[in-house]
């Protein structure tokens, strides 16, 4: 078939503005797909992402994982504009770091954005875009989870009980929209992105020191593992791939 802009595929990245996501709209271009990256009130970054990417029939959509009229919204205009949806990424997440031993440093508002943005959010989002997934030759979902759903060491308590909540929904969906939609989680372990900052270097060592691979991972290692599930892993959905350097093993 000859490759035209209607029947090239399109990959949705949310929360594509910066880190994980930026690297993964970068991988998706790079492969040939047209891509969507939404953000939530990350403009610049956003129109600095669209214009770095490789090819062309990519464009932006302002929109929050945590506004559901906002998403279905989006999900008319893509269904308009591209006619098509083959990926949809959910990265977009929110977290801070507080010791897990505060419990008074977690308070009840923050808890609940937590779970607004990372749960809720990606349910929401692929509520809105199922009929466009359904619709295309293979369509996949790939949420953006965390080893801190195994090792419950993440940057808070609502964190990691956010992850696990989402590689469990991960596997709830892969069941219930299959054989049209393959659902499937990516669990990145310590990133270099502007939340691992927050890190104090102390703590980045004592993590690299007990990771097999003795390095934190790059956004482009998991985009790359993104990409990778979504296009060759074709007989995989209702799993966790963990890209983490190893670290549970520790």
């Amino acid at each position: 078939m000859i490759q035209t802009e209607k029947n090239r595929p399109v990959a949705l990245i949310t929360g594509g503005s910066r880190g994980i996501g930026a690297a993964t709209a970068h991988a998706f271009a790079d492969t040939g797909f047209r891509v969507i990256i939404t953000h939530r009130d990350s403009e610049a970054g956003a129109e600095e992402v669209l214009g770095s990417l490789d090819g062309t029939g990519h464009r932006i959509l302002q929109v929050s994982a945590s506004d559901t009229a906002g998403l279905q919204e989006a999900a008319k205009s893509v269904a308009s504009n591209e006619g098509r949806l083959d990926v949809l990424v959910n990265n977009a997440a929110t977290t801070r770091v507080i010791a897990h031993d505060d419990l008074d440093g977690m308070d009840d508002a923050f808890f609940d954005q937590i779970m607004r943005t990372n749960v809720r959010g990606p349910f929401a989002t692929i509520r809105s875009f199922r009929p466009l997934l359904e619709q295309a030759p293979g369509g996949v979902v790939i949420n953006v989870s965390s080893v801190a759903a195994r090792t419950a060491a993440g940057s808070n308590v609502a964190y990691s009980a956010s992850k696990a909540a989402l590689d469990n929904m991960t596997m709830c969906l892969a069941r219930a929209l299959g054989p049209a939609v393959r659902v499937i989680s990516v669990a990145p372990g310590l990133v270099e992105t502007h939340l691992t900052r927050e890190w104090s270097a102390e703590r980045r060592r004592r993590y690299v020191e007990r990771t097999p691979l003795a390095r934190l991972g790059t956004p482009e290692d998991i985009a790359h593992s993104i990409v990778a599930a979504a296009t060759r892993l074709t007989f995989t959905t209702g799993t966790v791939i963990s890209v983490d350097g190893g670290r549970p093993l520790a």
